[in-house]
């Protein structure tokens, strides 16, 4: 059973688990389906947040129980509940658990100093952040907890996924580009000398680790993210190269000067990159695609969304979490500024 299967990796994940042989059920609020799945892929209706409606979606049970969607430790805990029907889980987490040796972590990131500098590459064994409800990597890592906490109970695989990217995602970065492009924006500004590096993730390869790790059952928490993590200056690249255009790119040894001029959503000050040998020797993964590899289904699916559509209207939630990313006359001035 698969519940999130209509977001962004569900979908992957419910074609990939199908492909391998599962008799797969995709849960969704609306309950609707993907026209790329399979026919056999079954679809109920059920909201995560409705402790019955997931209790009936389970039914009689299953062998594997992958939820895209769990957030805290209330959804861990109803989980747990459904130990005796659900025979493993495998549970999307994300890499903002991690914390470094003096306590700095992305919730930390907009103080004085306070953006964590993580080893490289990050292994699962760095500390994690203490859990909370205070954000979104506090209750992440509290969902974390009460999973690995009840161990043989219910067998969880917990996946810490990093810049998660592909089709359907409410969030892409790689829209800072494309609509950039899209607007004849010929000049781009990026910081930390364009060697900002934060670890993609493609859907494909969460997919592959979902499907590997429903055949193993196990506690553990593993990363999740792509075999390589490109510079944000190679990922502007590969988008111009996608699209046709060129770009000229002015470099900043330092941070944005403003949070309305350069700062991309892969803007940082030291790089965070995963490791994945974890989940090569416990699950025997490889990675399915590379950054590039389907960048093209990225850019065109994002075109698509935005075609005829103010950007904060197409993604609303990109809006919230970045600002205005697209402050074109402040970006000019600056750019003139520096000219001059």
């Amino acid at each position: 059973m698969v519940v999130g299967a209509t977001g962004q990796i569900g979908r992957a994940a419910v074609t990939a688990l199908a492909g391998d042989g599962w008799e797969v059920t995709a849960v969704s609020r609306g309950g609707g389906r993907d026209e790329s799945w399979p026919a056999q892929v079954r679809t109920a209706r059920a909201d995560r947040e409705d402790d019955a409606a997931l209790a009936a979606a389970v039914g009689d049970g299953c062998e594997v129980l992958v939820d895209m969607v769990a957030y805290g430790p209330a959804h861990a805990r109803q989980l747990v509940s459904l130990a005796d029907r659900v025979g493993s889980a495998v549970v999307v987490s994300s890499i903002s658990v991690y914390e470094d040796d003096k306590g700095r972590n992305f919730d930390t990131q907009g103080e004085p100093d306070g953006f964590p500098e993580y080893p490289v590459p990050l292994t699962e064994e760095q500390r994690t952040v203490i859990p909370g409800d205070t954000s979104y990597s506090t209750r992440k890592a509290g969902l974390e907890r009460e999973l690995l906490a009840a161990g043989e109970r219910l067998p969880t695989t917990l996946l810490r996924a990093g810049a998660i990217h592909g089709p359907h995602c409410r969030t892409p970065r790689e829209l800072y580009f494309v609509k950039r492009n899209l607007d004849g924006r010929t000049r781009r500004l990026l910081p930390f000398g364009g060697q900002s590096r934060f670890h993609p993730a493609s859907v494909h390869n969460i997919a592959e680790l979902i499907r590997l790790a429903a055949a193993r059952p196990g506690t553990r928490a593993l990363n999740a993210v792509d075999p390589q993590a490109p510079t944000v200056a190679e990922i502007a690249g590969a988008i111009d190269a996608v699209m046709g255009v060129e770009t000229e790119t002015v470099l900043l040894d330092g941070p944005p000067p403003s949070p309305a001029v350069g700062d991309t959503p892969w803007s940082v000050p030291v790089p965070v990159v995963c490791d994945m040998s974890a989940a090569e020797r416990e699950l025997g993964y490889r990675a399915v695609v590379g950054y590039a590899d389907r960048l093209p289904e990225t850019v065109a699916w994002i075109e698509e969304h935005l075609a005829g559509r103010d950007w904060r209207e197409a993604y609303p939630r990109m809006f919230q979490t970045y600002g205005d990313l697209f402050d074109y006359a402040a970006e000019d001035a600056y750019l003139d500024s520096l000219g001059a």
